[in-house]
C-alpha cells in the first residue's frame, strides 16, 4: 500500500507540473499572409498562466513574487516576460531565479494569445484588457498591408536591435502545437537543443569546453563549438540546459550545417 501511495503522488506531480501545451511557431518562407498581422517577437522567457500558476514552456513553474501574480485572470494567458530589446541574459536571472527579487520590478508579461477564449485573435485579447496593468500589457497586432509592408516592419525591428517579427492567422484558432497560423521571421535559422555533454578543448582552449555535444528534438547528437566566449568554456551550460544555436542550412542528412552558439534558453 505504501507503494502504491508513493506512485499515485508522483502520478499526481507529474500530471500537475505537466509542461502546459502551448502554440509554437513555424518559419516564414513566403507563405501568404493576405489578412495577418504581425507583432515584434520578444526576445523573453515564454509564459504560459494557466489561471493559477505560472509555468515556462517546458513546465518549470516560475517563482514569481505574490504581487506580480495578485492581479492576474482567473483563465489562462500566454506570453512572454519581457524587458527591453537586447536583455535575455538579464531576463533569464531574474525570471528563471528560485527566490525572486527586486529585479521583477522590471518584468512584463506581454500578452499574444488568450487560449481558451472564443473567438478570434482580437476577441480573445478583448477579453483581456479588463486585466491589463502596470504588469500584464497586451502585444500590438499590426494588419499586414502588404510583403513590403512586412519587409520594411521586420528590417526596422532588426535595426534596432529586436530579435524578429510574428506574423499569424488573426482569425485562427489557438493551436497547442506547432503551428503554420504562426510563423517567425528572424535574420537567421535558430533552433533549440538540449546540452548532454562536452569535449575537450585543444591549442588556445586546452583545458577548456571544446564543444558542447547537444540533443536535438529527434534525438540525433551535434557537436557545437562556435560562439562560445573563452568565459563560457571555462564555465559552459551545464547538462541538461536548453539552448539556442544558429546555422546556415540543412545538410543533406537534415543537421544543422555550422551551428553556433547563442545562449541559454532554459535551466532544466
Amino acid at each position: 500500500m505504501k507503494l502504491f501511495g508513493v506512485l499515485f503522488i508522483l502520478i499526481f506531480i507529474c500530471f500537475v507540473f505537466a509542461a502546459p501545451e502551448v502554440m509554437l511557431l513555424k518559419v516564414y518562407k513566403d507563405q501568404n499572409i493576405t489578412g495577418w498581422v504581425m507583432s515584434e517577437k520578444l526576445d523573453g522567457i515564454r509564459a504560459y498562466w494557466d489561471g493559477k500558476h505560472l509555468y515556462t514552456r517546458h513546465g518549470n513553474i516560475i517563482n514569481a513574487p505574490k504581487w506580480f501574480l495578485a492581479k492576474y485572470p482567473p483563465f489562462a494567458i500566454d506570453g512572454e516576460l519581457w524587458t527591453k530589446r537586447g536583455d535575455f541574459e538579464n531576463i533569464s536571472s531574474i525570471v528563471l531565479a528560485k527566490t525572486p527579487g527586486e529585479g521583477w520590478r522590471k518584468i512584463k508579461h506581454m500578452i499574444f494569445d488568450v487560449p481558451d477564449a472564443k473567438g478570434n485573435l482580437f476577441e480573445r485579447l478583448n477579453k483581456l484588457k479588463p486585466y491589463t496593468n502596470d504588469v500584464i500589457k497586451i502585444i500590438p497586432q499590426i494588419k499586414i498591408k502588404s510583403k513590403k509592408h512586412l519587409q520594411k516592419f521586420f528590417e526596422s525591428v532588426v535595426k534596432n536591435g529586436g530579435e524578429g517579427v510574428v506574423v499569424r492567422d488573426p482569425y485562427a484558432k489557438y493551436e497547442r502545437k506547432r503551428s503554420s497560423k504562426i510563423l517567425k521571421l528572424k535574420p537567421f535559422t535558430d533552433d533549440e537543443c538540449e546540452v548532454v555533454g562536452y569535449t575537450k578543448g585543444k591549442g588556445k582552449y586546452e583545458g577548456l569546453i571544446g564543444a558542447l555535444k547537444c540533443r536535438l528534438k529527434d534525438g540525433r547528437i551535434i557537436k557545437i563549438g562556435s560562439g562560445l566566449s573563452v568565459e563560457e568554456r571555462k564555465n559552459p551550460p551545464k547538462i541538461g540546459d536548453i539552448i539556442t544555436f544558429k546555422y546556415n542550412s540543412l545538410t543533406k542528412n537534415k543537421l544543422p550545417r555550422f551551428p553556433v552558439f547563442l545562449k541559454i534558453r532554459y535551466h532544466k
